[in-house]
């Protein structure tokens, strides 16, 4: 089993509460800090994956081939990672990114639909890329059904298979029986990638590196999507705490996460009554925005529709929906 490898994920998964603002100058100076402090992997693009940047995911503010060369160009020893959600990204977003810089790829599915990540796993080993799985919305899945999706993604070639808590569902025991599942199932790496919805992000770390996880995200201050993940800084202190050495400098990240990440957010990372009930509900957290604006587009409580999109378990690839379920409520009101 490979060292614990703290990776953070600040310039993805945090662009989604910047609206994918960020600009390469921004990437620079972010990813150059996080070098400093010896984060050995970061993750780059738009908040949704390599080739999201439109009408309906919302536009960037840079190309993904111009976010990845900015962070290769600020570290002197991270690799830089992006993010492959197949259906949306495309073998030609991967290459530019691998011709920017990108050296790791981290190839996302429904954790129902492992078999959909084996192309672009195979594409990226022939580019001599690191390839990494997440296993999205992982909280649907039994530990041992996400098990059988994991043997799959390790058949491809991938190095490590990730539990991936997208609507901060999960609690600690939770994250832990999946890590130990993946762990009994499959001879590479696990990891953990947390959302806080439930306040639970640092804690469902700590459960999954206590369970075998050798690789656990974090984002500066949280950033991310909804209520954000675990805050990198937070994390490196809580697992030196516990007892499980990431390598990386805790005084460095935070003086980082408050003079670099800090002055860039549009507001502090918190859990609102939408982030909440998407983690209550078992909701993709990047519903987020697009369930507010469909509220109030038409004239419908968040809660209401939040309920309703979870009975129907909506998925992220679904977003279509939200719009179509918002209107049903609408017209069923007396």
């Amino acid at each position: 089993m490979s060292a614990l490898r703290l990776v953070d994920t600040s310039l993805r998964d945090g662009m989604s509460s910047v609206g994918h603002g960020f600009r390469p100058s921004d990437v620079a100076e972010i990813a150059s800090g996080l070098d400093r402090a010896g984060i050995t992997l970061v993750e780059v693009g738009h908040g949704i994956g390599l080739g999201a940047s439109s009408l309906q995911y919302g536009h960037a503010a840079a190309p993904d081939p111009a976010y990845v060369a900015a962070a290769a160009e600020a570290v002197s020893q991270a690799e830089v990672a992006v993010l492959y959600v197949p259906g949306i990204s495309t073998h030609r977003d991967l290459d530019a990114a691998h011709e920017a810089g990108a050296r790791v790829v981290r190839v996302a599915t429904h954790c129902t639909e492992a078999d959909c990540a084996e192309q672009p796993i195979r594409h990226a080993l022939r580019r001599g890329m690191q390839v990494m799985s997440f296993l999205m919305m992982s909280h649907r899945l039994a530990p041992e059904a996400l098990a059988a999706q994991a043997r799959l993604l390790a058949g491809y070639g991938t190095s490590v298979v990730y539990v991936v808590d997208s609507a901060g569902a999960l609690v600690p025991a939770g994250a832990a029986a999946r890590v130990t599942a993946l762990r009994e199932a499959v001879s590479v790496d696990v990891g953990f990638h947390a959302h806080d919805n439930l306040g639970l992000a640092v804690g469902n770390s700590l459960a999954a590196v206590e369970a075998g996880a050798t690789h656990v995200d974090g984002s500066l201050r949280g950033l991310g999507a909804s209520a954000g993940n675990a805050a990198t800084e937070v994390l490196a202190a809580a697992l030196e705490r516990a007892g499980h050495p990431t390598g990386v400098d805790v005084l460095s990240l935070a003086s980082h996460a408050q003079h670099a990440m800090a002055p860039r957010m549009r507001e502090p990372q918190v859990i609102d009554e939408t982030a909440l009930l998407l983690g209550w509900t078992g909701l993709y957290s990047t519903f987020f925005h697009p369930v507010k604006r469909a509220a109030a587009r038409y004239g419908v409580t968040v809660p209401d529709l939040v309920t309703e999109l979870g009975r129907r378990q909506v998925v992220g690839g679904q977003e279509d929906m939200i719009l179509d379920v918002a209107a049903e409520l609408a017209r069923e009101r007396p």
